[in-house]
C-alpha cells in the first residue's frame, strides 16, 4: 500500500505529465544538451546489449552504485569521475 507522500508524489507526477503533453513537450523540443546527452546514454546501453557486456555503464548508473557505496559528492561527479571514484575505469 503506498503512502500519503508516495500517493502525493504520483499525483505530482501525472499532473507534470499532462502538462507536458498538452504543451506538446517532445525530444525535438528539448535543449541539444539534453538531446545529446539522452543520445549518448541510448547509445551506451544498445552497445552494451550487442556486447552482452557490463561495460560501459551510464552515469545514472553509476550514481546508483556511488549511493550505495554512500560515496561523497557523488551528485556533482561526471560520468568519468564516477567511474574511477568506483574504480570502475
Amino acid at each position: 500500500m503506498a503512502t500519503a507522500k508516495q500517493t502525493k508524489a504520483a499525483r505530482s507526477n501525472v499532473r507534470k505529465a499532462q502538462a507536458g503533453a498538452k504543451a506538446k513537450k517532445t525530444i525535438s523540443k528539448m535543449p541539444a544538451k539534453t538531446r545529446t546527452a539522452l543520445g549518448k546514454q541510448g547509445a551506451a546501453v544498445a552497445a552494451r546489449k550487442r556486447t552482452g557486456s557490463s561495460e560501459p555503464k551510464t552515469r545514472a548508473e553509476l550514481y546508483e552504485l556511488a549511493k550505495k557505496q554512500d560515496l561523497p559528492g557523488r551528485s556533482k561527479m561526471g560520468r568519468d569521475e564516477l567511474a574511477r571514484a568506483l574504480g570502475k575505469k
